[in-house]
């Protein structure tokens, strides 16, 4: 076995000291590199090495910085002097935590995965990150358990940017909490996109049978492969395309089926969650300083369990088939509930 001869780990190892204790807080002297090698490393180095090491790293562009000051010599002749070293990161403190938390509270991320993801992010920083995520909490136990997640991620990335058809089971949860296939036989379609929407992952695609999208959930697809079959092109589907930021916003909840100009009454106050739910897009006309109108494009499907989500704050006002089918709905609930 190919041993590395301990004089050419000495630059491994400062590097690796540079990545696990330094950044632009927290810098290095080269005394302090020094004394790790020694108690850390079991390496026993002068000063003069341990300068030629780092000088090396710097022409190997680590991102490594230092600081230079001016030292009197003992000729009384001022001589620059490097320290202060420190390893710059490519991502800072917040964007670090901003990636642990995306993960954290993901709904589509199995737990055991779920932790190696987050150990492998904070192997991106240094010792004290470590200390200042120790108090996230723990991960909810009712994550979902599909352990072909990842595997079913990069066979559908593979085959979009191969433009394969593909098959797999779908499935569905049963009363025991596990996955259960909707049907006996395989689905094969067209797959064009993967998103991610109200911490769900979904498949963008196609069924041959038809010519509009559909969406799944890939956290509920087991037993995925790549056929050897092109997919159908986009242009012979009824949208001719697919406009990503238009089909997230008219499909809230990720239904398929068609869409619909809607128009409703809402109070001022939920403008903003009108906002995160249908973007800018949305026609809005203000009736005085309590309500206002709204019009946008939306699934049909979907509007309808929005608007009932938010029935006692908006008013449909058209479609009037949609505006009957809430008020049936309503009063459906209102029977229930007065029994």
């Amino acid at each position: 076995m190919y041993t590395i001869p301990p004089k050419k780990m000495v630059v491994i190892n400062i590097l690796d000291i540079l990545k696990k204790y330094s950044d632009m807080d927290h810098r290095l002297t080269q005394a302090q590199i020094m004394d790790i090698l020694k108690k850390e490393y079991y390496m026993d180095v002068d000063r003069r090495t341990v300068k030629r090491n780092l000088m090396n790293l710097l022409d190997f562009d680590f991102g490594i910085d230092y600081t230079e000051i001016l030292k009197k010599n003992e000729k009384g002749e001022d001589v620059p002097i490097c320290t202060d070293w420190y390893i710059t990161r490519d991502f800072d403190v917040s964007e670090l935590r901003l990636l642990i938390d995306s993960v954290l509270f993901s709904k589509h991320i199995p737990r055991t995965q779920c932790r190696k993801l987050i150990e492998k992010l904070k192997r991106l920083s240094n010792i004290y990150f470590d200390k200042k995520v120790g108090h996230i909490c723990g991960l909810p136990e009712n994550s979902p358990e599909n352990k072909e997640l990842f595997y079913t991620i990069d066979i559908l990335d593979e085959a979009i940017s191969k433009g394969k058809k593909v098959s797999f089971v779908y499935n569905a949860y049963g009363a025991d909490k596990k996955l259960h296939p909707k049907r006996e036989r395989e689905y094969i379609i067209n797959p064009y996109q993967m998103v991610a929407t109200n911490g769900r992952y979904y498949l963008i695609c196609n069924y041959d049978k038809y010519d509009t999208l559909s969406n799944y959930r890939i956290d509920r697809i087991t037993g995925i492969k790549i056929l050897d079959k092109k997919r159908k092109p986009v242009k012979e589907l009824q949208e001719g395309e697919i406009n990503l930021p238009k089909h997230m916003a008219e499909h809230l909840y990720m239904f398929a089926g068609e869409s619909i100009r809607a128009k409703f009454k809402a109070k001022n106050y939920i403008i903003d969650q009108v906002i995160d739910w249908f973007g800018t897009e949305p026609r809005m006309t203000e009736i005085n300083d309590e309500e206002c109108v709204i019009e946008v494009n939306v699934n049909k499907e979907a509007f309808f369990c929005w608007a009932m989500q938010y029935g006692l704050h908006v008013e449909v006002l058209e479609p009037i088939d949609m505006r009957n089918r809430i008020a049936d709905a309503a009063k459906q609930l209102s029977e229930k509930y007065n029994k």
